[in-house]
């Protein structure tokens, strides 16, 4: 869940200019379990994701992410299974979430240890530079490393620091925002494919988006301020994102945005590159009920932030031996 900095997180940008957003994690999660097959079946691997594939190569599979993680890593006759909580497509990091997990079980089924920087690293690796998926990098970072933070950018390189926030003030914030699912699936590398074809056009709107970074931290940071100037910001934020491409939003979307800011919300912003997906929006706790019955055609989805990250959730080591040596014997 990305609240400022969005688009700063790109290559091209930040080499030149240094970039930086503050994201969250939060308790929706994808999970992904792999394992050796068994050499009984006629099929050497098998992959269920939106659809089930059963290979006798790596060749042969159809999930870009799938195939290339697995060639990376030399992996071989396995069954993977993925499970989301929420939708892909929908600007909330579900791919690159999906790559970080896929990549620590994968290491851990080598009896491999990644660190979180080691996870990030390859998960950009694999989705920006073998796979050449147009986006930034502060997905893959968030959903290694988990937690409320601040991830900088510069010379190809990026570090990640937690924002110092009380406690409490960070639950009022947790309660005071509100997430609604559009319905609309969209490609991100797609919208930012548009959005980014010429960053050069976009460095203003970028620089000025940078900008809101260091603000939103001190409102955070800074208990004697009102946690209502994080929601305006906000819909600052909101205002310059839509000035960086033709399909960040959609008439819809902003028919959606209006109606909820009548209906007593401060703030929001599409999350993700946009062209559809999740709405966030900061609404104190006492206008929330005017703003579920204001957008009751949508799904409210409540949430907590989280903070592990990336993690192994069941190890158990497998001696793995190649069915053509277990046939030779």
């Amino acid at each position: 869940m990305s609240f400022f900095g969005g688009g700063t997180d790109m290559p091209s940008f930040f080499n030149d200019y240094g970039g930086s957003v503050i994201s969250t994690t939060f308790d929706k999660f994808c999970y992904v379990n792999v394992r050796h097959l068994p050499p009984f079946m006629p099929y050497m691997s098998e992959l269920v994701h939106s659809k089930i594939e059963r290979v006798n190569d790596i060749e042969d599979i159809e999930h870009p992410l799938i195939r290339e993680a697995m060639r990376f890593h030399d992996i071989h006759e396995i069954r993977l299974t993925y499970e989301g909580d929420l939708p892909a497509r929908t600007g909330l990091g579900t791919s690159s979430t999906f790559a970080v997990g896929m990549i620590n079980a994968f290491c851990a089924l080598k009896g491999k240890y990644m660190s979180k920087r080691m996870l990030a690293e390859e998960a950009i690796k694999l989705e920006r530079e073998i796979l050449k998926e147009h986006g930034g990098w502060q997905d893959q970072i968030a959903a290694a490393y988990g937690g409320f933070n601040r991830i900088d950018f510069k010379d190809n390189q990026f570090s990640v620091r937690p924002i110092i926030i009380n406690p409490d003030r960070k639950k009022q914030l947790e309660e005071n925002l509100m997430l609604f699912y559009t319905g609309i699936q969209r490609f991100s590398s797609d919208i930012q494919k548009n959005t980014f074809s010429n960053p050069q056009d976009k460095v203003k709107q970028l620089l000025d988006i940078l900008s809101l970074v260091d603000e939103a931290e001190s409102i955070l940071s800074d208990k004697n301020v009102s946690l209502n100037e994080f929601g305006k910001l906000l819909d600052l934020t909101w205002k310059l994102k839509k000035g960086t491409g033709t399909k960040v939003t959609l008439s819809s979307i902003d028919d959606i945005y209006n109606k909820a800011l009548q209906a007593g919300v401060i703030g929001g912003k599409l999350l993700g590159a946009g062209g559809g997906g999740f709405l966030l929006f900061y609404v104190e706790k006492d206008k929330q009920e005017y703003v579920k019955k204001a957008l009751s055609e949508l799904m409210a989805v409540p949430f907590n932030f989280e903070d592990e990250g990336a993690s192994i959730v069941y190890y158990k080591p497998i001696v793995y031996i190649p069915r053509k040596e277990i046939i030779l014997k």
